[in-house]
């Protein structure tokens, strides 16, 4: 009896380490799945204000404090814009000054943490930039879907966006580039965003169901006399552009597409992130496999993988070497795979997402070259 005992203990241990590691791997998971709208992706780090001073903010030294360019400071009940790096300014071992080119709420206070995000502003086109627009309700396969739009004078309409715990306040950047470019605009809230319905299941499907809220908007801008669209995509939300291009019935209405940072294989999105939420290398394949079997999505190879052979209209891909959400090498070889359709600009030291804060009179050039002979 005693070997029995002991047989049926290791069995049952093994059983509860093999029931931890499903758990460990589900857990891992989430950090993309449910990852908050509005709410920074765990690969950027928390950086500690230090001080404030007229034009200037004291930042702890780190590799992301020494981003060049523009992005929004936001902290609990903060929200502030930084610039470049001051080189002129004191800088020390251990903190870095940047301009601080305005506080859009709250107070910058000695000992706050905070990230650089993307959106250098908050609210909406009017409260934002003082842009007209109105308040729009889409109607949507979920619910209707709230979206903003910025007339403008020509027949090809902009369709904005935005990827990974971001939310339309990130299409703000480009807003008075393209209104100045008279373009109409139209940023969407889709499934999972706040005033917006909620995915079935309560989790991000990396593009693959919420294209669907994408391809609403397509509707809505040629039932209200768009000759055409443009799809500006950031992260997933490039992602969604890649499926509407592929799988609307109104794909012949798309003139082109716009990708800042794509996300092009899931899988490798998800593992980055749940690695940044420091779960162990041995759990990232089971991460991937609850996330399979939550969402039902495809892997990289399977039948319902993004068919990246089928690209038909001009693209623009923005993204960059350092890119650690999104892999860059996926970009650059959808570009050398499309000669003909799909230019790729390199964008170096930005984080995922933020291509143009790195460089934004570059992307807007960029932008506007691409954009011409689609008006």
């Amino acid at each position: 009896m005693r070997p029995v005992r002991v047989s049926a203990a290791a069995v049952s241990a093994v059983i509860g380490a093999g029931a931890a590691a499903v758990a460990a791997g589900r857990f891992a998971s989430e950090s993309a799945l449910k990852a908050p709208p509005g709410r920074p992706l765990p690969t950027e780090p928390r950086l500690t204000v230090h001080g404030t001073a007229a034009g200037q903010v004291t930042l702890t030294r780190h590799l992301a404090a020494l981003r060049p360019g523009r992005y929004g400071l936001a902290g609990d009940g903060v929200h502030a814009v930084v610039g470049p790096v001051l080189e002129g300014a004191s800088q020390s071992a251990d903190t870095v000054v940047r301009r601080l080119e305005r506080v859009t709420h709250g107070t910058l206070e000695p000992g706050d943490r905070a990230w650089l995000v993307p959106n250098l502003h908050v609210g909406d086109p009017g409260t934002a930039l003082g842009l007209e627009h109105t308040d729009l309700s889409i109607p949507g396969e979920l619910g209707p879907l709230p979206a903003w739009f910025v007339p403008g004078a020509r027949g090809t309409w902009v369709i904005a966006v935005h990827g990974l715990a971001a939310t339309r306040e990130h299409a703000l950047n480009l807003l008075e580039f393209l209104h100045g470019h008279r373009f109409p605009v139209l940023a969407l809230a889709y499934r999972g965003d706040q005033g917006a319905p909620r995915s079935p299941d309560g989790l991000h499907h990396f593009g693959e169901t919420e294209w669907r809220d994408l391809d609403a908007a397509i509707r809505h801008a040629v039932d209200s006399g768009a000759r055409q669209v443009v799809l500006l995509g950031w992260s997933t939300g490039a992602t969604m552009a890649l499926r509407a291009a592929a799988r609307s019935p109104l794909r012949e209405r798309i003139a082109g597409l716009v990708l800042d940072s794509p996300v092009l294989s899931w899988e490798a999105t998800l593992r980055a992130l749940a690695a940044a939420r420091h779960t162990p290398g041995p759990l990232l394949p089971l991460a991937v496999r609850a996330a399979k079997g939550r969402t039902g999505l495809y892997g990289d190879r399977d039948p319902g993988a993004l068919h990246l052979d089928r690209i038909a209209v001009p693209t623009h891909i923005f993204h960059g070497p350092g890119d650690t959400v999104a892999p860059w090498h996926h970009s650059r070889r959808l570009a050398d795979a499309h000669p003909n359709t799909v230019t790729l600009h390199p964008v170096t030291d930005a984080p995922h997402g933020a291509m143009w804060n790195a460089r934004p009179d570059d992307y807007e050039e960029a932008l506007r070259r691409f954009l011409t002979p689609l008006m």
